[in-house]
């Protein structure tokens, strides 16, 4: 029998792995209040290996098993769960009480017990759908859970009607219709350049489908959707067959490629496919998107590489830090002009990721928007990474506010949640939970959206650690049964 044991965990680190599932109702609130009329949930996904790794130096997060968590709110009182994303992956190496997958992205480096196996860890994104709840991860089909429970359901293709064999982490639902736009890079297997775009309806059927090949094979992490378009980022974090072949990083960066912005009608012929081409640069995560009808406006976060520093660059020179930081951009695109390119403007002056806007203005004009903050100079700080919370407003009519939340503290993905629902765009919550590294704990912060500066509305405390996630995302509870897809405080 093998020992357990994973490389370099002395147990002092804040991102150790957990690999603990939790059940704890009625989180002490230390400060404030949590509003009474809050009712849902705030989903998040985290990496957390059940296994040691046995590929050295193995990517962070990204190649880990994916575990759910959610903050359930009912009349003032807030519960906790957690639960490990049961996928194909996770239940095979469970059974044999090791790790059988090896590098990010590479079955040619698995233990031959698992060809064919799906490789997913569903640890992205927590998605609410048709009166579903989906794991994703853009490199596998999704796994349906259950809402309320968290537990695994299985693998999910809409009955059949999803023959791509990866779905995106980042769908979007229009805020008109309740549709859901999705679709999946690689779709055709590892390395492939063929993407395939889809619509459900708002109870969750498929009513269309669409592949095309991109120009080159690389990460499309995010879409833009508008009332009218669609709009894939192909931007040069490059992804080969012969690299994973070789046992090398399946992605790296390259420095000489365009990007290229491939814009279809919505429901629209994979033919009908227009390829629009702008400077070097990496895609990060939209922000929001709209048009009128002859102008595409797409608000996201470019860096000049990838933000990943494991994805080394393609001709082995040696990583800027600088090139890795993400700023929020607005693309125009013009589609009743002639050319072929497209206009970029900055939003915000500061790097950030991991933006957020009030979901009830998804695929129309809005104004209002969140992120986290890597630096804001000038400003002391203790730490690294997402220190700071800013809210802004993308018309430029009104003024963004930064909120630093602490020495040595790590805040993941801020969710807006709307007052009621006859909230004016940005009225309402922002929730986020900051990790306090030198406590070895986690809060649920939960602000006041039009004024983060002020005292939060409620402080809602755990007495362990979460670690780091990429997103979270609030689902009241008129979506968690079915009855809408569009957000809503209860």
């Amino acid at each position: 029998m093998m020992n357990i044991r994973f490389p370099n965990n002395d147990f002092t680190s804040f991102e150790a792995p957990m690999r603990a599932e939790i059940d704890l109702d009625g989180l002490e609130v230390v400060q404030g209040a949590v509003p009474q009329h809050l009712d849902g949930g705030f989903f998040r996904l985290i990496g957390d290996r059940k296994w040691p790794s046995f590929v050295e130096n193995d990517v962070f997060m990204l190649n880990e098993d994916g575990m759910a968590s959610c903050f359930y709110f009912k009349d003032g009182r807030v519960n906790f769960r957690m639960r490990y994303v049961r996928t194909p992956r996770f239940v095979a190496e469970e059974k044999a009480g090791r790790a059988l997958f090896g590098q990010y992205r590479n079955p040619f480096s698995d233990d031959s017990s698992v060809a064919g196996l799906s490789r997913g860890t569903a640890n992205v994104t927590m998605l609410v759908h048709g009166g579903k709840l989906l794991a994703m991860k853009e490199d596998s089909p999704a796994i349906e859970m259950n809402p309320f429970t968290l537990e695994t359901i299985g693998e999910y293709d809409w009955d059949g009607k999803v023959t791509a064999t990866a779905i995106t982490a980042h769908p979007k639902i229009d805020s008109r219709t309740g549709e859901l736009v999705f679709f999946g890079y690689c779709a055709a297997g590892p390395a492939t350049t063929d993407i395939a775009y889809y619509e459900a309806d708002s109870n969750g059927r498929i009513i269309h489908e669409a592949w095309f090949h991109a120009p080159y094979t690389c990460m499309v992490h995010d879409i833009m959707v508008t009332q009218n378009y669609v709009v894939f980022p192909i931007t040069p974090l490059r992804h080969e067959l012969e690299w994973i072949q070789r046992h090398e990083p399946a992605f790296k960066w390259d420095y000489t490629k365009e990007v290229y912005l491939g814009v279809l009608p919505r429901k629209g012929r994979g033919d009908q496919i227009r390829w629009f081409k702008g400077p070097n640069q990496c895609h990060g995560h939209t922000i929001g998107a709209y048009d009128d009808g002859r102008y595409i406006y797409a608000d996201n976060t470019f860096s000049k590489r990838s933000f990943f520093r494991f994805f080394p660059n393609i001709d082995g020179s040696q990583i800027e830090p600088a090139h890795t930081m993400p700023y929020a951009k607005r693309v125009v695109i013009d589609m009743e002009g002639q050319g072929d390119g497209f206009t970029e403007q900055p939003l915000f002056e500061y790097p950030g990721e991991l933006p957020r806007i009030d979901t009830r203005f998804e695929t129309v004009p809005y104004s209002f928007a969140t992120m986290n903050l890597l630096d804001v100079p000038g400003q002391e700080r203790v730490g690294g990474g997402f220190q700071w919370i800013a809210t802004l407003d993308v018309s430029g009519k009104g003024p963004s506010k930064i909120l630093y939340a602490g020495h040595n503290c790590s805040i993941g993905e801020p969710q807006f949640v709307p007052a009621h629902d006859e909230a004016a765009e940005g009225e309402g919550y922002i929730m986020a939970v900051v990790g306090r590294h030198e406590q070895m704990r986690s809060e649920l912060l939960i602000l006041d959206a039009s004024d983060i500066n002020a005292p939060p509305v409620a402080t809602v405390a755990l007495p362990f650690r979460l670690r780091s996630t990429g997103h979270g995302y609030w689902y009241g509870g008129r979506q968690l049964r079915g009855e809408t897809n569009l957000l809503g405080a209860w």
